[in-house]
């Protein structure tokens, strides 16, 4: 089987139809789906998805784009659930930074603080991380590194190829590999790719968004994890089983799901 470890399932792309997006997907052998904590104005979406499916999951965490929701955010209410699996997706994104050189630097800090506090959280309930990076390699290594997240690991969402990064497999991180894999000017992650241990790797759609060929334009949903695993094996040369197998394992591994 395959599971889509990264998949906003609470978005409202999916609302006319989320049966249906969920049934293909498991008639084509992915069977398990982990809802990441991007927005706090639909978690609880997410959480009602999540209690209605029994193989759909949920994380909670504050996306770098809605840091000002943090401190009127309380992550007690949701992450003792028992299908809360991560915090996340949390993390450092630089890539809308806008104004002075002063101002960026304000940002970025505020940025550092919401990610450090969710590290923390991570810890203080064992959960793993889902760590959103964009444009933030050398900062997002640094403070993973600086804060011990090591001790819960956790998934580089959408891994941006950034070879600096790599490291992080020895301290307990996995890579997560989407769409983005099947374009034409992917050629840094295709490069990369070979890289990262097998035993590092994860799938994910990050649907709606980052489609892959031959449907990109469209709603992404989690039957495309299987294109993915199809682009790894010809990269790899690997069965596509024996990929689907690869990284069902880590995502149980990492996410502790049954």
């Amino acid at each position: 089987m395959i599971i889509d470890t990264h998949i906003h399932l609470d978005d409202a792309r999916y609302d006319d139809d989320l049966d249906e997006v969920l049934n293909r997907a498991r008639e084509n052998g992915v069977q398990r789906f982990i809802i990441p904590g991007a927005d706090p104005k639909t978690l609880d979406k997410a959480i009602t998805i999540a209690q209605n499916n029994d193989d759909v999951y949920f994380a909670v965490g504050i996306h770098p784009y809605d840091m000002d929701s943090f401190e009127e955010f309380n992550f007690e209410d949701y992450v003792k659930h028992e299908k809360c699996v991560a915090i996340g997706e949390c993390g450092l994104d630089y890539y809308r930074l806008e104004g002075t050189e002063e101002e960026k630097e304000l940002e970025k800090n505020r940025q550092k603080d919401v990610f450090i506090a969710q590290i923390e959280l991570a810890k203080k309930y064992a959960k793993p991380l889902i760590v959103h990076i964009r444009d933030a390699s050398r900062d997002s290594k640094k403070l993973l590194q600086e804060y011990d997240a090591k001790k819960v690991g956790g998934v580089l969402h959408c891994y941006n190829a950034d070879e600096e990064l790599l490291s992080l497999a020895d301290e307990g991180f996995y890579f997560g590999i989407g769409g983005v894999l099947t374009f034409k000017n992917a050629r840094k992650l295709l490069n990369v790719l070979p890289k990262i241990p097998h035993a590092r790797l994860l799938i994910e759609t990050d649907g709606p968004y980052l489609t892959p060929m031959p449907y990109r334009g469209q709603r992404n949903e989690p039957l495309y994890t299987t294109l993915v695993a199809k682009k790894m094996s010809e990269l790899l040369d690997i069965s596509e089983e024996e990929i689907a197998n690869i990284t069902t394992d880590n995502a149980l591994k990492l996410f502790h799901i049954l």
